[in-house]
């Protein structure tokens, strides 16, 4: 069975990678399985050059097809940010909770109508021969007031897809990847690989 490589550490990303992609006809594996290979810095001023540096990076490193996806949270009120600082708006190493209560302090008073956001995902897929493509995936919502919900990762409890009344986080993992910004990505690359 061919390997792909998803170029994450993260749990929550490559559990949801593997339960959409998990029909695709090829063994999905993870950084875990490199453990010597450096993280590759996002220092790009898009979600799609940090995608395309870390897919290139990692596919020539280890000679795998790889994918590598770069996503996180815009909100209208703060002008798109925190977008491609979301993983670490609060600083370099800080935690789910740390951002989410940064974010919460800035959105501080701001009425609900003004509270516009979305997850926004852009996924590269690399090849050791160069050739690569993009796909992308978003979810409109807004910011709730205070975080509700244990499931999910990021910015998940206080994220409240359009049109509903309870955060991603309160979705079980089914529902989140149907819906999610990169579940929409995985879903586009799913179609290509089975093309």
């Amino acid at each position: 069975m061919k390997k792909v490589l998803f170029a994450s550490r993260n749990r929550g990303k490559i559990q949801e990678a593997k339960d959409i992609l998990n029909s695709c006809g090829f063994q999905l594996i993870s950084m875990d399985e490199f453990p010597h290979l450096p993280d590759v810095e996002e220092d790009g001023a898009t979600f799609y050059e940090n995608a395309l540096k870390k897919a290139s990076e990692i596919s020539r490193q280890t000679g795998l097809a790889t994918i590598a996806d770069d996503s996180g949270l815009e909100v209208d009120f703060l002008d798109g940010k925190p977008g491609v600082h979301s993983s670490r708006f609060a600083g370099p190493h800080a935690t789910d909770p740390e951002n989410i209560r940064l974010l919460l302090k800035k959105l501080e008073g701001v009425s609900p109508e003004k509270r516009q956001a979305a997850f926004r995902c852009v996924l590269v897929y690399y090849r050791p021969d160069g050739f690569y493509k993009s796909f992308e995936g978003s979810l409109e919502g807004t910011i709730a007031p205070e975080p509700a919900g244990f499931g999910g990762f990021g910015y998940d409890p206080v994220f409240r897809p359009a049109g509903s009344e309870t955060t991603v986080a309160q979705l079980d993992r089914e529902s989140k990847n149907r819906i999610s910004h990169r579940g929409r990505a995985f879903e586009e690359l799913k179609k290509y690989l089975q093309e």
